[in-house]
Formats: structure tokens, C-alpha cells, sequence
């Protein structure tokens, strides 16, 4: 799929505020409601948008324990990481899991009432035996930026028509 300028301003939008109006994102993008609406629904169909939410400060509701956490598994075959990943990818309190390079195989975002409720989650991945050879934890003590906006603006510098992943 091609996007091009007005492409990229509907994204800019909807990714800043998903309740935006039809007219009000055809203003952003420039165009009328309906050729708006109408791009809106092709991105979504073809997966650029995958997606709307609220975004949530869990702290107003409760107190949590944020954890970033380093996993190295002990040992490298495709079906060691799938195991893994099917294990982590139902477990929701891991929000976000990324698989990396470098000197370490996952980095995963935890969010849990208390430490103790970490430790525990942590326990009961390594009774599974999953494979973790070892893993490190780091308590988050403040969040100084968590942007889910991404600067699509930035995608295309000269306004040429970028091709969609």
C-alpha cells in the first residue's frame, strides 16, 4: 500500500485522539468527510491501523509496580523462542515484550499490584521451565516519557508516497 501526505496526516490524527470527529480529521487531512472516511477505512482494512484505545494511568487506580525486565534464554532453536513467546503472550500482566538484539534475547514490560506480585509471576516462569537461563530486573521509579505517538510526520520528509510494511 502507498501513503502519501494525506495519508500520513490521517494517522497523526487518529493516533492523537481516537474519538476524533469525521469532520474534524478531514480538516486535519485536508480533505472532505467523505474521501476522509473513506482512506480512514482503507488504512484500517489494510493494517496501518490496527486499533484504538484509551490510554490508562494505572496509578490513579491502584498502586503498581512498573518492571523492565532482561531475559536470556539458555538456548537458541526457534522452537526455545516460540515456547517462550506463546508462554509470555498469555500472561497479561506482561504488557509489552520485545525480542532484541545484543547481549540479551527479550526485554518485557511488567505492570503488577506490588513487588511481591512481581516476584511471584517471576517464580512461576521459572517453574515452567521455559528455558531462562537469567534474567534481570529493573524497577521503574519514574516515568519520564512514554509516548505511544509515533512522529509520522517524520516518515516522509519531501511528502513522497512511502510503501506500507
Amino acid at each position: 500500500m502507498k501513503l502519501d501526505a494525506i495519508d500520513l496526516r490521517i494517522l497523526d490524527a487518529v493516533q492523537r485522539d481516537g474519538r476524533i470527529t469525521k469532520l474534524a480529521l478531514a480538516e486535519k487531512a485536508g480533505l472532505s468527510p467523505t474521501p476522509c472516511w473513506m482512506r480512514l477505512r482503507k488504512l484500517e482494512k489494510a493494517g496501518v491501523i490496527t486499533g484504538y484505545h484509551a490510554r490508562i494511568a494505572p496509578r490513579r487506580i491502584a498502586p503498581v509496580a512498573s518492571v523492565m525486565m532482561e531475559v536470556t534464554l539458555a538456548n537458541h532453536r526457534q522452537a526455545d523462542f516460540e515456547r517462550f513467546e506463546r508462554a509470555i503472550s498469555a500472561i497479561p500482566e506482561i504488557v509489552a515484550c520485545w525480542s532484541v538484539g545484543g547481549g540479551v534475547d527479550y526485554i518485557l514490560k511488567i505492570i503488577a499490584p506490588d513487588i511481591d506480585a512481581y516476584q511471584r509471576l517471576v517464580d512461576g516462569l521459572l517453574d515452567r521451565e521455559l528455558g531462562i537461563d537469567r534474567y534481570f530486573t529493573y524497577i521503574v521509579t519514574k516515568t519520564v516519557k512514554e509516548d505511544t505517538v509515533l512522529p509520522v510526520s517524520s516518515f516522509t520528509a519531501t511528502g513522497e508516497e512511502q510503501t506500507a510494511s
